[in-house]
Parts: C-alpha cells; sequence; structure tokens
C-alpha cells in the first residue's frame, strides 16, 4: 500500500491542473482499495453546499452538476465533523441522502475523509461498496495522506480560476488568498511576475585551468553589479530619503567588502570556477541569516541571495532583460527582492505580493515608505501561472484576487475612493499635536533603523526617535565599526532630529541574530546570548558603543540610551557601572561630554516582575511588545505554525502593560511602548487608558494613530481598557475596539474603505 501511495502522490504532485490531480486520484484509489466508487466533493462555503467535483463510479455527466446541501447527508456529517466516518452499511444511518442523479444504487460501505488546510475543510473524498464493507485502518490513513494531498491543489485552483473552469456550468465565485498584511491601502492592476534573473542554485561544481582568468572575469562581474545597484539607488532618490536607502548602501558595501570577493577570490585560486565559487560564497553568508530567528535579519538573506543571481547574470553574460511595466503594475514574485522592486518605475507601481517574506521584510518596508500596498507570506501563489492577470490586492486584510469578476472589482473601486478620501482627511493632521478631547497629550515618536521608516512625514511630524536599532552599523560591514565610524553615524541622526529626542539603543545582536563575522550557533537561540548578555561578557565592544554615542552628542544634547533584554537588576547594575567608566575615560581624554539619560527595554516576563526595582534605577523605560508578547504567550511569532496565536492584544499583554506603568509610576518613570502595538491604531486607546506616556512606531503609522489620540478622551479610554481587562480573549478586545473605531468614524483606519 505505501508503493502505491508513494505513486500516487508523485502522479498528483505531476498533473498540469487540479482537474487532472482528481482523475488521478479518483481512478487509482478505487482500483488501489478494490471499491465500486471514489468521487470527491467541494464544500462551498459561499453557497452552503458540497459539489461533486470529481468521481470515478458514478455517472460523468454529474460532476459540476449536483450538489449536496450543507448539513445533509454523509458528505454534509464528516464536513461537519472534521473527521472520517466509515460505516459498513450507510443506508441505515439517519443521515443518508439517496441521490438519484449521480446514477447511484444504494451503496452500503461508506468512507468519507476530510480536505482540510488550515483548519478548514475544503471538500470529502469518498470511498462507496454496493456490499457492506467496513473499510480497514490502513485504507483510512491511505485515503488521509491523499486527501492532504488535494488540499494544497484545491487551494491553488481556488486562487487561479481553475474551479471555475472545471465547474463552467456555474456562475463565477470570487475567492481570495490569505497572506500577511504588510502594507495598508488597496491596488488595483496587472501582474508583472518578478523572476529569478539566474539560477545559482543550478551552478555545478567545476574546475578551472586558467585561475587568473575566472578571477578577473568575476571582478569584472562585481564592477558590473555595483553599477547596477548605483543605479537603481539613484531612481529611487527622488522617491525616499537617503536613509531609507539603505538596503543598496549595505548591498555596494558587500561588493566592496573583503569578505564576500576575497573568499570568492581564494575559492576560485583553490581550483573552483568563478561561478561555482560565488555559489558557495553566496550561500555561506546566506545561510547565517536564514537560522536567524530575528524577521529583520532573517529576511537580509533574500538580498544577499539576490546579489549573487545579479552577479551570477554578468558573469553568464546575460544581459538584464527587458521587462515591459503596465501602466498600474503589481509586482509579483515567490521572494521579491528590494532590488526587483527598485527596478519598477515607482510611478507604475501599485502594489507588491510575494509568496515568501513578512511584514518585518525589506520589502514590506520599504513598501510603506513607498505607500505601496502590499501583501507577503501568501504560501498558495502560483506565481508562475499570474503573469498579465489582473489583480487586487487588499493590504489591510491580506488578502489578493485573481481575475475577480465586476462585482468585486467595484466594490473595491468604491473602497479605493474612500480610501482616498481617508488619505486627504488624514493631511488635516499635520501639524496638530495627538491631544485627547479632555486636553492629554500624547507625544508620538519614530522607530527608526535598518531600512528606516523615516519619511519627510516622519521628520516633520514626529517628536523625536523613540527607538533607533544601531545594529544596520554593525550589519553592512566585514568587521565591528570603529568608535569614529558610530560617531559620525550617531551624529547625523541626532542632528537631524535635534533639538528632538532621540533614543538609541545599544546593539542588540546575539543567539537568533549573530553578526556574520561574530558568529555562533545555539540550540534555543530566543532565550540564549543576546542583547546585553553579550554586551556584559563583551565589554569592550559595549564601550566603544557608548563612548560613540557621547561624543556624538556633543552640542546636540537630544540623547537618550536604551539598553535591550535586561531580564534582571545585576545586569542593570553593571551596564550602568561600565556607561559611567565610559563617560568618565571621555572626561579626561578633554571631551566635554553629559552623562545622557539611561533607560531600559521591558521585553521578558522577569523584567514585568521586577519593575519597580528597574524603575528606581533609571531615566525611563519602553515596553518592546513583540518579544514580551511573544514570551508571554509562549508563542514564536516566525513560525506559521502557531503565528495566529501570537496577539499582542491578548488581555494578558495588557495586563502586563498595566503592572509596567503602575511599578513606573512609583518612582516617576515615563513609560513610552516601541513594539508594533504603539502605531496600531486598535490599541493607541488602550494604551492611552494604561496611562503609558508616549508612543513610538513607523512614520507611516503617525498621522493615523495621531486621529485616533484626538478622537477620544482619556476617560473613554480607561473604560475601555477595564472591559478589555475583563476580557480572556485577543479576538474579544479586537471587536470591541473595532466597534469604538467605528463609532467614531475611523474604520477607515484598519480596513479598506470608511
Amino acid at each position: 500500500m505505501l508503493e502505491i501511495l508513494h505513486r500516487i502522490v508523485q502522479e498528483v504532485n505531476a498533473a498540469s491542473d487540479l482537474g487532472e490531480a482528481l482523475g488521478v486520484i479518483v481512478r487509482r484509489v478505487k482500483q488501489a482499495i478494490q471499491t465500486d466508487v471514489c468521487s470527491v466533493y467541494l464544500t462551498d462555503f459561499e453557497r452552503r453546499e458540497h459539489v461533486l467535483l470529481a468521481t470515478e463510479g458514478l455517472r460523468p455527466d454529474a460532476v459540476g452538476k449536483v450538489s449536496l446541501p450543507m448539513h445533509r447527508g454523509l458528505v454534509g456529517l464528516v464536513c461537519e465533523r472534521a473527521e472520517p466516518i466509515n460505516l459498513d452499511d450507510a443506508t441505515q444511518h439517519p443521515r443518508y441522502l439517496f441521490i438519484h442523479a449521480t446514477g447511484e444504487t444504494p451503496y452500503r460501505g461508506f468512507l468519507g475523509v476530510p480536505i482540510i488546510q488550515n483548519r478548514r475543510v475544503l471538500g470529502v473524498l469518498v470511498v462507496r461498496q454496493i456490499e457492506s464493507r467496513k473499510f480497514d485502518d490502513d485504507e483510512v490513513t491511505f485515503l488521509f495522506t491523499l486527501a492532504a494531498q488535494l488540499a494544497g491543489a484545491i487551494t491553488h485552483a481556488r486562487a487561479s480560476g481553475e474551479l471555475n473552469q472545471i465547474q463552467d456550468s456555474r456562475p463565477p465565485l470570487n475567492r481570495y488568498l490569505s497572506g500577511q498584511p504588510s502594507a495598508p491601502g488597496v491596488a488595483t492592476g496587472q501582474v508583472v511576475v518578478a523572476y529569478r534573473l539566474a539560477d545559482l542554485d543550478a551552478v555545478p561544481d567545476r574546475v578551472t585551468d586558467d585561475c587568473e582568468a575566472e578571477i578577473a572575469t568575476f571582478k569584472e562581474a562585481v564592477q558590473l553589479t555595483q553599477k547596477d545597484l548605483r543605479g537603481l539607488k539613484e531612481r529611487l532618490a527622488a522617491e525616499l530619503p537617503a536613509e531609507d536607502q539603505a538596503l543598496f548602501d549595505a548591498l555596494l558595501l558587500m561588493l566592496g567588502s573583503d569578505t564576500l570577493v576575497n573568499q570568492t577570490v581564494e575559492r576560485i585560486r583553490q581550483g573552483q570556477w568563478a561561478q561555482g565559487a560565488l555559489r558557495q560564497t553566496i550561500e555561506e553568508h546566506a545561510r547565517v541569516f536564514d537560522n536567524m530567528d530575528d524577521v529583520y535579519l532573517r529576511e537580509r538573506a533574500s538580498d544577499i541571495r539576490d546579489l549573487g543571481r545579479r552577479i551570477l547574470m554578468h558573469l553568464q553574460m546575460d544581459g538584464p532583460r527587458e521587462t515591459v511595466y503596465p501602466e498600474r503594475t503589481i509586482l509579483v514574485g515567490e521572494d521579491v527582492s528590494a532590488v526587483q522592486l527598485a527596478e519598477v518605475p515607482t510611478e507604475r507601481l501599485a502594489g507588491i505580493v510575494s509568496a515568501t517574506g513578512s511584514s518585518s521584510s525589506h520589502v514590506a518596508i520599504l513598501a510603506r515608505a513607498m505607500d505601496v500596498p502590499a501583501v507577503m507570506g501568501v504560501s498558495d501563489l502560483l506565481v508562475g501561472r499570474l503573469e498579465g492577470l489582473d489583480l487586487i490586492i487588499d493590504g489591510y486584510r491580506g488578502r489578493v484576487y485573481v481575475s475577480p469578476d465586476s462585482s468585486v472589482s467595484d466594490e473595491y473601486a468604491r473602497l479605493a475612493d474612500e480610501d482616498n478620501e481617508i488619505a486627504r482627511q488624514l493631511e488635516v493632521m499635520r501639524g496638530h499635536k495627538a491631544e485627547t478631547t479632555d486636553g492629554v497629550v500624547m507625544p508620538l515618536y519614530l522607530n527608526t533603523g535598518l531600512i528606516s521608516d523615516v519619511m519627510s512625514v516622519g521628520l516633520d511630524e514626529s517628536e523625536g526617535v523613540g527607538l533607533h536599532r544601531t545594529e544596520l552599523l554593525y550589519m553592512v560591514r566585514d568587521r565591528f565599526p570603529g568608535e569614529d565610524v558610530q560617531v559620525e553615524s550617531y551624529r547625523q541622526l541626532l542632528a537631524e532630529f535635534a533639538p528632538r529626542q532621540v533614543t538609541l539603543r545599544t546593539l542588540d545582536i546575539g543567539g537568533d541574530k549573530p553578526l556574520p563575522y561574530f558568529p555562533f550557533v545555539e540550540s534555543n537561540p530566543f532565550l540564549g546570548w543576546r542583547g546585553v548578555r553579550i554586551s556584559l561578557d563583551h565589554p569592550e565592544i559595549f564601550l566603544t558603543q557608548i563612548r560613540a554615542m557621547m561624543r556624538a552628542n556633543i552640542g546636540y544634547n537630544n540623547l537618550q540610551i536604551m539598553l535591550p533584554m535586561v531580564s534582571m537588576v545585576s545586569e542593570l547594575e553593571e551596564l550602568q557601572s561600565l556607561i559611567r567608566r565610559a563617560q568618565e575615560e571621555l572626561v579626561e581624554e578633554g571631551y566635554g561630554v553629559i552623562m545622557p539619560p539611561v533607560g531600559v527595554m521591558i521585553e521578558v516576563p522577569s523584567a514585568v516582575y521586577q519593575i519597580d526595582e528597574l524603575a528606581r534605577r533609571v531615566d525611563f523605560l519602553s515596553v518592546g511588545t513583540n518579544d514580551l508578547t511573544q514570551y508571554l504567550l509562549a508563542v514564536d511569532r516566525n513560525n506559521p505554525r502557531v503565528a495566529e496565536i501570537y496577539d499582542d492584544m491578548h488581555p494578558v499583554v495588557l495586563r502586563a502593560l498595566t503592572q509596567i506603568v503602575e511599578g513606573a509610576a512609583l518612582y516617576r518613570r515615563p513609560v513610552s511602548i516601541c513594539g508594533e502595538l504603539g502605531g496600531n491604531p486598535l490599541a493607541a486607546v488602550l494604551l492611552l487608558g494604561i496611562g503609558v506616556d508616549s508612543l513610538s512606531m513607523s512614520a507611516g503609522s503617525l498621522l493615523k494613530i495621531r486621529w485616533v489620540i484626538r478622537s477620544f478622551s482619556r476617560s473613554r479610554a480607561r473604560g475601555l481598557l477595564q472591559r478589555a481587562l475583563r476580557m480572556t480573549d485577543a479576538r474579544q478586545v479586537r471587536e470591541m475596539m473595532e466597534s469604538a473605531l467605528d463609532e467614531m468614524g475611523l474604520g477607515g483606519l484598519i480596513r479598506p474603505g470608511k
């Protein structure tokens, strides 16, 4: 049976479309378990019926025409229970339903197995026998395995419109694919597939007889790639501020670094040809990032591989392919890179869809900065068959509609008009304070760093920087940056926002996100060597950074230093001792430095339970809700199997935030929120009710959060908070806050349309 199963699975995977896959299964299953009938029914939740999609043993002309009402018959019972039903005499079951149109006789033996994808029953795989027959356990598991194969095929077919073709006698239904909402907005347009320029994985190992010629060819390819990247960066110069173009600087630095080039050259000198040496070097660099759990850094593996493909393209003497971009282009790809995004003329780019990636990927961050709707992580995307098709993407809810009919298109056109109206209303928020209706002011700050979210709106409308991630300065080099290099970088940021406050977070690496030149492997990185734990074990790294921050602050005095991943008081005290040491050294050297305010990030449960002791020792507190939620709920937010459980609006998270604010109040220490929760319109009112002192977010959220704060009073916010704290589920909290925003006419901030 196992060998038969393997052969059927291979045939299903090789099928060109769903119809062929269904035909393989019903035909081969009927033969394999020697039964009279094998059929597949699709569950149509919109029409509330089960539709016969394929059969071997019933009348062929019934396919696509015969349907069973939902909750009727044994097929309906399998769908309801989402588990197999195995009956030796189905005709005696109270739910047995005789369907004359299929040409069936009173079949007695019945086995129905649900076809399940993401907790949803997509259909039912059924085998029937005229005589009484109880199917054995091996036959049940055999059908289970095949049902799992069918689940993916059915999902793909819904996206591509194949189901409409199979059911051509029925009016088309509008389906959508689901992904991660990564940049808000609605976009309609025509698909251009972003395909890989060259296939690094296909490059074989090959011995070279002329190492010097291979090296010269490789270096020429590197130079041509550098020229390409500079051209793309210049094209984006008018659309994005310099800091948002940091990715291109990072890639150019990699091409100019000794590490990537020299490692490849060394492999060539050892006898490998240029293409094979490049493949090995790129994969070595990318693998470091693949193993990281931090989404910001893991996404960089995609950029490195894209860089390698571009070099390979020049090595293979294959010039850039000419692509025609429609007036409203929706860029779709298996793994869309930021460089591929930059190749699309900005005036023609309407939206972005990627089969992989997340809301934290470089492309998603750039999309938000460019105000282009994006949906990432659409796992059921049939990229290769979408070129030229019409697409609608809903960046609010993470939906992708393929070849939608006129009713859906008309509805989203209306929603897009309402979105434009909301965007015009948001512009009215410029220049105003985020002040509640009863006079409470909530300062709004920016999160910056990596590929920063700083846009003109962020520079003009924020109170400063609430969190600057200093990792990029370390990531783009092949060694630790020196003190003078860091001084120059930090000073530019402090000067740009002066006299407004800028909070620099000390280097937050380790465990799940090592630097390429500082690698190490751990079995449980989230609980491992990271954040200030590395700073304490390597004080030379920490002291260099603190000295650079203090020197950069001379003349501006708008610096705050924030310490990440503090889990106990003793860590904080050791770090403060090092900070005082750095200041004393600089004063002795003649620098006119002052001690800036020092605070900690509250990211782990132990810090929540020590909040009063931590607050007593620092100048401010900032809550990293992303990690705090992850630790409180014991959920890896990057694991798609459990990602649905991760929700930073869970009542448990709200209770922890309440405890943090109450503990900080004992010593009158301000509390800021710098995680994703700070830029969430649904959460802003609850955070106001909790009593946090400020919020820090990406630039794209500033005006939205300002509008929300200006629409509520603190007294009403406290009332909503008390209701939320009595709830037991994040879904209840979200529904309550959606209703609250709808009442104030703010529903358009969280969904398409008003």
